[in-house]
């Protein structure tokens, strides 16, 4: 703990400038002490009012910019008088240590109309000059100790003489001093004691600085919040220098060789009382407090821009630390928050950010007490949907001070824009959102509860004022962690563009209830038909009799009109924790949506694209064989050239012919086939006859950046088979024109 003079705060933590106004009765020596400060000298004329004078930040004690004002009665109006005081951030009121008549006025004019013109609640600190010592072998602190008693704004009284530069530098440090490191928000001086907004936040950095949780600061903590503070440690000496201090002055200071909260406040109230105050305000800025004690929107809300498409995650780092702060608060050590633990957790808030609803959106253990697991999910939920008030909470907890950064911002990934991930085909992203709709009473609140690994006898213990309308957890995908964001959306007609928004869509509709599909479809056709996101229908409480919908065709035929996956069968009312397979390809489905995309496509392909496609390639062929080559010779002096006889010779004649017949034979077979394909009901045969262009196809997946587990996970459809079979002949075949004109090519050069 520094006990000398407090290092300074950052400059972003002060006040830009400050602005010392000086007043006093006629004669008193206003304009004598500012040039005299100014020119280090004593002026042999003084005229009746000083200009403004404004003093760099380089050459000031607390390094601001300082302008000092004069004022004087008869050059200024009381108008003039009552503006400066407003603009004034601290006021010198001098009077001459040899006049009573000007020390009397102090209490009966100048306090008074100080005080009249600013709020009681935010009072301009004063500071009382007696100019003029020099004519005098006495001091006048007897006659004004009554005045600082009596009035808490006066900072401190200093004795100077403009005549022999004594103290004309402490006296504008003072002033300087008592806007920047103010005593009235953290001292009382009639009761002597701390005041209770300061003893409030001091604690909560003595908590934060505690990061055993012992209830002590030991050493080691004590220069980590020497060295954030100061930026110097301090030594082994040194340190029990302060601990005998607070042993000397009481009893339960220091316990178990550390500092304790009292022993923390009690070296505070020290500091202050003896003018020290700087040092309990350098702390106090550290920790992202202002003149107020508040913490300032600087240090909540770091800026941090978030393009459109892109979402928020906590990084490595963030982890770590709520990691951290979760083993800290962890004092049984059973991997669960206790709702003790909670609270001692949450102290370092000024309210308790969570309500009971987080014990359903997350994991709990069997007691309902937040895991772990469920501890870092909250984290990451706060930080998907509101990245500001995560921002905040990291705030609460010091990340910025007990990691060293620059901010809370640090502990923040900003992902990339989707548009970049579908271009990409793949995604860095570690957090999905999954929009769950479906009618009232269909299941959804069975689903979200599922993804925590709760049963439906689990399930009805939720009080209905507890419930929650998200529910997030890790899903491993092709053995990475991944978090999912369950979003219960409630039923309306139309949905809104927020409701819409998400990686992945899961329709849920009930089996038991004939009405529940019709909604699901009707939402489909308005949001999702003809969207990139891909949707997964879920049909809930499949242990119940199953009914048929009133809808003009089933689920089943439904999903494969509209080329998605079959309906998932789905009940939470099972003995052990509910399946997650559900999960697995929501979460699959939002990591690789391109896929479904593209599946859905190639589904949709009709047979008119086929023979377009045939179409096109067989112009385009046609075309190549009846180009006619230009002639490569530039001697100009032959009709014919030695590459024209060539083209026109019976030899070539005859291979092109033979080519061409051959080609032509092979696509009216592969037309022939394709037709035979395209009518095949037997979805086996075709397999059967496109297993050699898969087998091509697979290895070259399996080359790919997503690897064997994106093979495994990719599903080949008919339409992609035939494409396939279809575009790797025609390449082949376009291949082999281009070697044998290459080959032409380079015998003619040859020849020449």
């Amino acid at each position: 703990m520094r006990t000398g003079g407090g290092w300074p705060p950052r400059t972003a933590d002060m006040k830009k400038d400050v602005r010392i106004l000086l007043v006093g009765e006629p004669r008193v020596g206003k304009t004598s002490l500012i040039m005299s400060l100014v020119s280090e000298e004593f002026p042999e004329e003084v005229p009746p009012r000083a200009e403004e004078i404004t003093i760099p930040a380089d050459v000031t004690p607390e390094r601001v910019p300082t302008h000092i004002v004069d004022y004087s009665e008869a050059e200024q109006s009381d108008e003039q008088l009552h503006q400066e005081i407003s603009q004034a951030n601290v006021i010198c009121i001098v009077y001459a240590v040899n006049n009573k008549h000007s020390i009397d006025k102090v209490t009966s004019r100048w306090i008074p109309l100080i005080n009249e013109r600013t709020d009681k609640d935010s009072r301009l600190p004063l500071i009382l000059v007696g100019n003029k010592s020099d004519l005098v072998e006495y001091s006048s602190m007897e006659t004004i100790l009554p005045i600082m008693n009596q009035y808490t704004e006066i900072e401190t009284c200093v004795e100077c003489s403009a005549k022999n530069l004594k103290n004309i530098s402490e006296l504008f440090y003072y002033a300087q001093k008592a806007v920047l490191h103010p005593t009235g928000p953290l001292y009382c001086p009639e009761e002597k004691e701390m005041k209770p907004a300061c003893i409030k936040a001091l604690t909560r950095i003595f908590k934060i600085s505690d990061q055993d949780n012992d209830g002590t600061l030991n050493d080691a903590e004590l220069n980590f919040f020497q060295r954030i503070c100061f930026n110097t440690p301090l030594a082994p000496q040194a340190l029990e220098d302060v601990k005998n201090v607070v042993r000397k002055h009481i009893s339960d200071g220091v316990a178990d060789s550390g500092l304790t909260l009292k022993g923390f406040l009690f070296l505070h109230t020290l500091f202050i009382q003896r003018g020290r105050h700087e040092t309990t305000w350098t702390v106090l800025r550290r920790f992202g407090y202002d003149d107020d004690l508040d913490l300032t929107p600087e240090y909540l809300f770091p800026l941090l821009k978030i393009p459109p498409d892109c979402t928020t995650e906590l990084n490595h780092h963030a982890y770590l630390f709520l990691q951290s702060t979760f083993d800290k608060h962890d004092l049984d050590r059973d991997c669960a928050l206790s709702p003790d633990e909670l609270k001692d957790l949450f102290k370092v808030f000024p309210y308790i950010p969570w309500g009971p609803d987080v014990n359903n959106t997350v994991c709990t253990n069997e007691r309902g007490w937040i895991t772990y697991q469920g501890f870092l999910s909250q984290w990451t939920l706060t930080t998907y949907l509101d990245v500001q008030r995560c921002l905040e909470y990291l705030g609460y907890l010091g990340y910025s001070i007990l990691t060293e950064q620059e901010s809370q911002a640090s502990a923040i990934t900003v992902t990339r824009d989707k548009k970049i991930d579908l271009q990409k085909k793949q995604t860095q992203r570690n957090v999905f959102r999954c929009n769950v709709i479906g009618m009232k009473n269909c299941g959804k609140s069975g689903v979200l509860q599922a993804l925590l690994g709760r049963n439906l006898m689990r399930q009805k213990k939720i009080r209905e004022d507890h419930k929650s309308y998200y529910a997030i957890n890790t899903v491993y995908v092709y053995g990475q962690e991944k978090y999912l964001l369950l979003h219960d959306i409630s039923e309306s007609e139309f949905l809104t563009e927020a409701e819409i928004i998400c990686d992945v869509v899961c329709l849920v509709y009930d089996v038991s209830n004939p009405k529940s599909f019709e909604y699901c479809a009707r939402i489909f056709k308005q949001h999702f038909m003809d969207s990139r996101i891909p949707c997964l229908i879920i049909a809930a409480k499949s242990d119940l009799h199953e009914v048929k919908q009133e809808y003009s065709i089933s689920p089943t035929d439904f999903c494969r009109k509209h080329k998605m996956p079959p309906p998932q069968a789905f009940t939470c009312n099972t003995a052990d924790a509910p399946s997650k397979d559900i999960f697995v390809k929501l979460t699959t489905m939002a990591m690789y949506p391109e896929d479904h995309y593209r599946d859905r496509l190639s589904r949709d392909m009709g047979h008119t694209d086929r023979i377009e496609n045939l179409r096109k390639i067989w112009v385009f062929l046609k075309t190549a064989f009846h180009a006619r080559l230009r002639c490569m010779c530039t001697c100009n002096r032959c009709t014919f050239c030695i590459c024209q006889n060539f083209l026109n010779s019976d030899l070539l004649q005859s291979v092109k012919n033979k080519i061409f017949t051959a080609v032509l034979n092979r696509l009216r077979a592969w037309v022939a086939e394709w037709g035979a394909m395209l009518l095949a009901d037997d979805e086996g045969s075709i397999t059967h006859q496109v297993h050699a262009v898969r087998s091509v196809e697979d290895s070259i997946f399996m080359e790919s950046s997503h690897g064997p587990l994106f093979l495994e996970a990719r599903h080949v459809t008919q339409a992609d088979l035939k494409s396939s079979t279809f575009w790797l002949r025609a390449s082949f075949g376009a291949t082999v024109f281009a070697v044998l004109g290459f080959a032409m090519y380079k015998a003619l050069l040859k020849q020449r």
